[in-house]
């Protein structure tokens, strides 16, 4: 199979022949028709994660999947050959991935059937992003018709993370640069846009005088967003930022870890299917150019950048 593979610690990605992979017990082997990149993917490409992960090289990159199971392993009850599945590759070491044409998963975990009316385009973009604004939203939890400072919001979780809460009805105030970042955020659900190149605080303080309710911080100054919480406010950071590192006594910081279990993806499928939740793709790639994909990634991404992949 050709697959977009790293061989060490921050080597180039290149696309590389690899032998098609075998489902173990337990097992499914996708035959991969769709895949997106996120910052998962950048991290491990740069070598980011070193020490932080086990890596069997050669590293297929890739967390996000969408494709027709070719075979299962033993053991193997809920998925048949020919099914329509997406996911992310959640094995606890690196060496598998969604960027190639096979890949070998958990049925356990990580796995959902695609609805009738979802594309494999659009499932391969919504695995790992989705799923950690879900979280996020979840975590910061604003009551409808609160305020909610989305950090990232033109980002591919930030983008997903706008939708989820502006249908809880929330008022969400979105992080974005003038111009296509704020044109999606507008277009995907946020009250209010302010320019996080310049005076963040002074902008949002404007919009909220006593604070936001909630925040996510996805991208940026985790303090910086903790900073404008109300009293009682809530932060849910997908980057780390956890209550050790909250210098306030009045606020709550959440740190979050996607969790792509299969009742989450089910869901977002068919918020997906129905219209409900937009698959915000502002750019697709063909496999053989992922290693472009990557490096326009790094110079600022807008949305979800998907991948096509057969």
């Amino acid at each position: 199979m050709r697959a977009i593979v790293i061989n060490d610690f921050g080597a180039t990605p290149a696309v590389t022949d690899l032998p098609q992979p075998k489902p173990e017990a337990g097992e499914v082997l996708v035959r991969v028709r769709a895949s997106s990149l996120n910052g998962f993917d950048a991290a491990t490409a740069a070598g980011m994660l070193e020490g932080m992960m086990e890596h069997r090289f050669p590293v297929v990159l890739g967390k996000d999947f969408a494709g027709t199971v070719e075979a299962v392993g033993d053991q193997v009850t809920s998925f048949a050959a020919g099914d329509q599945v997406f996911g992310v590759v959640m094995k606890p070491f690196l060496g598998d991935g969604g960027l190639g044409e096979y890949v070998t998963v958990s049925e356990a975990y990580g796995l959902a059937h695609i609805p009738a009316d979802l594309s494999h385009a659009d499932a391969g973009a919504l695995g790992l992003a989705a799923t950690a604004a879900l979280n996020a939203v979840d975590a910061a939890a604003p009551a409808e018709g609160q305020t909610l400072l989305v950090g990232g919001a033109s980002g591919g979780v930030g983008a997903y993370a706008v939708q989820l809460a502006a249908a809880r009805g929330a008022r969400v105030i979105a992080t974005a640069k003038p111009g296509a970042e704020a044109a999606l955020v507008q277009q995907l659900g946020a009250a209010h846009v302010v320019d996080y190149t310049g005076d963040l605080a002074g902008q949002v303080r404007a919009i909220a005088p006593a604070g936001v309710h909630a925040a996510l911080h996805l991208a940026g100054d985790g303090a910086q967003l903790a900073d404008l919480l109300a009293p009682g406010g809530r932060l849910a950071s997908t980057l780390g930022f956890g209550p050790e590192a909250l210098s306030r006594a009045d606020a709550t910081a959440i740190s979050v870890m996607a969790n792509p279990d299969r009742s989450t993806l089910e869901r977002l499928a068919a918020d997906a299917a129905a219209g409900r939740l937009r698959i915000p793709v502002t750019r697709t790639y063909p496999l053989d150019d992922v290693p472009r994909a990557l490096a326009d990634f790094g110079a600022g991404a807008v949305g979800k950048f998907a991948v096509t992949v057969a």
